[in-house]
């Protein structure tokens, strides 16, 4: 199995248990408000995740791929987030 695909696995595992977690934490004090706070934290989470897992992937493509592909991914993720800042 590859190292960086082992990681990119690893941090969707850690990503999948903080929110697995935090919809605990929403039964166990069964409040809005708690629940709204919890979820706000889940907010920092994605984006962290989806950087890193997204930097990890073209690291294990860095070689294979060309500049071009890299460049084209890269803005793709800025899109993304450029995107979401829209939403707010």
């Amino acid at each position: 199995m590859e190292r960086i695909v082992l990681g990119m696995a690893a941090v969707r595992f850690l990503s999948a248990g903080i929110e697995l977690t935090a919809a605990s934490l929403m039964l166990y004090f069964n409040r809005v408000e708690a629940a709204l706070q919890i979820n706000a934290a889940l907010a920092l989470v994605g984006p962290t995740v989806l950087v890193t897992v997204t930097a990890l992937g073209l690291i294990g493509v860095a070689g294979r791929i060309s500049a071009t592909g890299l460049l084209t991914v890269a803005l793709g993720v800025a899109l993304i987030f450029l995107g979401l800042q829209q939403v707010r």
